[in-house]
């Protein structure tokens, strides 16, 4: 009798004959090739040191293709982006030590956001493994260490033998639910030494799907039908997991008004009659949520800035979907359902759909019924007083430089924002009109994200440009990787708004303590620097923002905009 594994097992005589064959002159780093072509891989981004040249070497021999940046931490930004734009697993080449190191900030960037990352770093001979002090260039005592309470899961390489293995394993880790960066070590001498191992064909790493439990999903429709003032929180969770539609479905059905947090940008339409747009660090919203009878959270684990910096603090029952166990009912208590968003949306509206035995059934939310205000008009009530509370402040030139930058911006072309005051508007009322093309550093707060996010991001689709934003502080960050841009040509226009130093840091000092101190910066011209690489670059005005910025994204290949300007956040309510 022959089973369906059989076959899958079973080599045909042409895979028999090359596994016994296999060509000479092969190395461990071809076997790291060999394995991501295997896996679907198709990019890599990294920076060659002396441990891992024998990955860089295999990768002559491939047909991936390589996108070297000039910083360490910078390249795994890029890989994040890509992650992020494509769903894929973006591998990240590093070598050991201080290049290995350079990469944390990046990687906890990509931990806070979910961003499925393969960082692959070379380690020390195996003889310099396990602690003791040998004298290797670039030894730590336990490398993985620095990296195990960031990414997902680590994985470490002894021989040539388990390399596809823990690759496999690693990859299927960065895309299960939630994704995330992961980290495999190799050491030198298991890369440079030569193998007569069969070249690695197909991978499988199939990543578990996370379903939500049934009795859960019946009691959340349950309580879901029988609100009278239900509202969304819709987070990065429904972006990353494809749910967009699945949630608009879900608003519609309940007449529920939805808020999305600052990593779920366009997760729903900013114009919908039921969107309250992102308006989270505003009292009005608070308020409203905190009325909601019943609360459903999608894709979020109402963090710091999720929840108007823990002074939100909901009075009715909140229902919590999340794929990430620690982040259910971390911060308030919940009917925590721990699910993929678009599975459990899924879930749900069926749910909604059929009455459940032995449980009554509540009609549907019907607008206006019993005099009730319908969701579009509660939203309209919020939303009118969240623009009334901003015109009081005098903000006209922030909101007009946020209009020109979205006006000049084409509809799917991704964004990419730096920790700067005109980001942190962005969060609040930039309209992305697209799910999954507006991103930024606000998982773990990082400067230096926005240039090489968006080239990572310029490599997975290059025939659409993308922005960048970043003010003067956070630009030197990233000021090495003009080179990368002009090198690779790649389509990014880079918006720097120069206001002399660390300007919201400014305001915070000012505020807090009436002087600042070491946020002042004395900065180059970023014009003529960044038309030393090659790069074409344009000063601009508030008023000339708009015809600027569009000039620069139709151009092929790098550009930079810089906008000399200082802009005022709007006043917080948290306080």
């Amino acid at each position: 009798m022959t089973h369906d594994h059989d076959l899958v097992l079973r080599p045909s005589a042409a895979q028999t004959e090359a596994a016994l064959n296999p060509p000479v002159g092969r190395r461990g780093g071809d076997l790291v090739i060999e394995t991501l072509k295997g896996l679907g891989a198709t990019t890599v981004f990294g920076l060659p040191g002396q441990h891992a040249l024998g990955m860089f070497d295999a990768l002559r021999r491939s047909p991936l293709r390589y996108v070297g940046l000039r910083v360490e931490n910078n390249a795994g930004f890029a890989a994040d982006a890509y992650g992020r734009i494509t769903g894929e697993a973006a591998p990240l080449l590093v070598s050991t030590g201080p290049g290995a190191l350079t990469s944390l900030a990046a990687l906890q960037e990509a931990a806070a956001a979910s961003a499925p990352v393969l960082a692959i770093s070379s380690q020390v001979p195996r003889a310099g493994l396990g602690g003791g002090r040998h004298g290797y260039l670039h030894e730590l005592r336990d490398q993985q260490a620095s990296f195990r309470e960031i990414v997902k899961s680590v994985h470490t390489v002894r021989t040539a033998s388990q390399i596809p293995s823990a690759i496999a394993a690693a990859w299927e880790s960065a895309l299960s639910a939630p994704h995330g960066p992961v980290w495999v070590e190799i050491p030198q001498d298991v890369l440079l030494a030569e193998t007569d191992l069969p070249v690695v064909t197909a991978v499988d790493a199939t990543p578990r799907e996370l379903v939500p439990r049934p009795e859960l999903t019946a009691v959340a429709a349950h309580l879901l039908r029988a609100a009278e003032r239900p509202a969304i929180i819709a987070g990065g969770g429904v972006v990353r997991s494809d749910a967009s539609g699945k949630l608009r479905a879900l608003a519609e059905r309940l007449d529920a008004p939805v808020v999305t947090t600052f990593g779920g940008k366009g997760a729903f339409p900013w114009e919908h009659p039921l969107s309250l747009r992102s308006w989270l660090e505003d009292r009005h919203t608070t308020d409203f949520l905190e009325d909601a009878d019943v609360l459903l959270v999608v894709g979020s684990g109402l963090g710091e800035l999720s929840s108007n910096y823990h002074t939100f603090a909901p009075r009715g029952r909140v229902i919590q979907i999340e794929a990430d166990l620690g982040k259910l009912e971390s911060n308030h208590p919940a009917l925590g359902i721990h699910a993929d968003a678009r599975i459990a949306l899924s879930a749900l509206l069926e749910t909604l759909e059929t009455r459940q035995p032995g449980v009554a059934s509540a009609p549907m939310a019907v607008s206006g019924a019993d005099g009730a205000p319908s969701g579009a008009e509660r939203v309209s009530g919020v939303l009118a007083k969240v623009a009334e509370r901003i015109a009081d402040q005098e903000l006209a030139l922030e909101q007009e430089v946020l209009a020109a930058v979205r006006e000049a911006l084409p509809d799917d072309a991704p964004s990419f924002w730096d920790m700067t005051i005109l980001a942190y508007w962005a969060w609040s009322a930039f309209d992305p009109r697209r799910p999954n093309t507006m991103h930024s550093a606000q998982g773990s707060g990082g400067l230096g994200y926005a240039f090489p996010a968006a080239l990572g991001a310029a490599a997975a689709d290059p025939g659409t440009p993308v922005l960048a934003v970043s003010g003067d502080g956070g630009a030197m960050y990233s000021i090495a990787e003009l080179a990368t841009a002009k090198q690779y040509d790649l389509p990014v226009t880079w918006l720097i708004v120069d206001d002399g130093g660390y300007g919201i840091l400014r305001e915070y000092m000012t505020d807090a303590f009436g002087e600042t101190t070491g946020t002042e910066l004395t900065r180059p011209d970023f014009v003529a620097l960044a038309e030393s690489f090659g790069v074409p670059a344009v000063r601009t005005t508030p008023e000339a923002l708009r015809k600027d910025l569009a000039e620069s994204l139709a151009r092929s290949g790098p550009s930079v905009v810089v906008l000399p300007a200082l802009l005022r956040m709007f006043a917080p309510t948290h306080l």
